[in-house]
């Protein structure tokens, strides 16, 4: 699954530096994760990093986007390839 910032998000910033697939950004009231980018970091670290810094615990499983593991790795590999 890709991951969701929930509306209990306080724009504080420390998850879009943290997010090595660039699939975090503000939008107009909340910050955003893009799906077609989030690998929930499979393939560079074991946990999701902006779940880890986040300090609200606003970032869960997105339902409307479910991936399994082996999903995520093939994106990863398809981002990192440049297709």
């Amino acid at each position: 699954m890709a991951l969701i910032i929930t509306d209990e998000c306080i724009n504080c910033d420390v998850c879009e530096p943290e997010c090595p697939n660039g699939a975090i950004s503000q939008g107009e009231e909340i910050y955003l994760i893009n799906p077609g980018l989030c690998t929930e970091c499979v393939g560079h670290y074991n946990e999701p990093q902006c779940v880890e810094v986040c300090p609200v615990d606003c970032i869960k499983t997105d339902p409307g986007h479910i991936e399994t593991k082996e999903q995520l790795k093939a994106k990863y590999q398809s981002l990192i390839s440049g297709n």
